[in-house]
């Protein structure tokens, strides 16, 4: 009688960052959203890691939208969130998209003031240095969370002070298009990831250096004017950004024709 042949099984091995993530998301997953977690120290040394690799794993954490950092005060739970997506072949502001996924977004403390354009603005806005310039900053909130710093630098004359006391949402680009004055055409946009500063931080109640999607824009008119300058810092984890890309031809080898 021929024995049975012996199966070998490869056991499978957990790499122990792995291991973190999951200690990690299973403490989060048992608090309630609102609530906060153990201290950085407490956690750390019940998981049997340093705070440096404690922080680095939480901030994956962080970038879905699952945590909230708050400097000197602690770390919260957020919850399940809804996530803003925007397909990047068209410009829309977080307002009207939020509209469409029927998610009530607000606009934070306004601040505007006219200031003189400095260089990099000046060069964005095709306009002299020192030239009157009015800025506007406001964060975007979804229920009490802040998921996005807004800053517009605009020409004199585009849009008044007026205007802003009045109804201003938070979105300069739809109370540009409400006005129809002058049309626009498109907007010029880089995409980058930044470290928050110290004063975007406190704004979006995060930490320090934390990463965040940077836009920086010029919108233009139908004329080939930039009548707007604007950064726009998304917290990830709370937007979904996606492009639609054409296929491109080959062009012929110039060896092989």
């Amino acid at each position: 009688m021929a024995g049975k042949k012996k199966v070998l099984t490869q056991k499978k091995i957990e790499h122990p960052y792995q291991r973190l993530q999951g200690e990690l998301k299973e403490i989060i997953s048992s608090t309630k959203a609102g609530g906060r977690l153990t201290s950085e120290p407490e956690l750390s040394r019940q998981l049997g890691v340093s705070r440096a690799t404690l922080r680095e794993a939480m901030r994956a954490f962080e970038n879905q939208g699952l945590i909230r950092r708050q400097q000197g005060i602690g770390t919260f739970v957020v919850g399940n969130t809804r996530v803003i997506d925007y397909g990047l072949e068209v410009l829309e502001s977080i307002e009207n998209r939020a509209r469409k996924i029927k998610l009530n977004v607000s606009m934070g403390a306004l601040d505007f003031e006219t200031i003189p354009a400095d260089e990099k603005s000046a060069a964005a806005l095709e306009i002299s240095e020192k030239t009157p310039v009015l800025r506007i900053q406001r964060v975007i909130y979804s229920g009490n969370q802040p998921i996005a710093y807004l800053e517009d630098i605009l020409p004199e004359g585009i849009l008044s002070s007026d205007k802003l006391k009045e109804g201003f949402t938070g979105s300069v680009l739809d109370s540009l298009l409400q006005r129809g004055v002058p049309p626009l055409s498109h907007s010029k946009t880089d995409i980058s990831a930044i470290a928050a500063t110290p004063e975007i931080a406190r704004a979006l109640q995060i930490q320090r250096s934390d990463v965040l999607l940077a836009f920086t824009a010029q919108l233009v008119t139908s004329e080939d004017r930039v009548i707007d300058y604007s950064i726009s810092y998304f917290i990830p984890g709370f937007f979904r950004f996606h492009v639609v890309r054409r296929v491109g031809s080959i062009f012929p080898n110039p060896i092989t024709g």
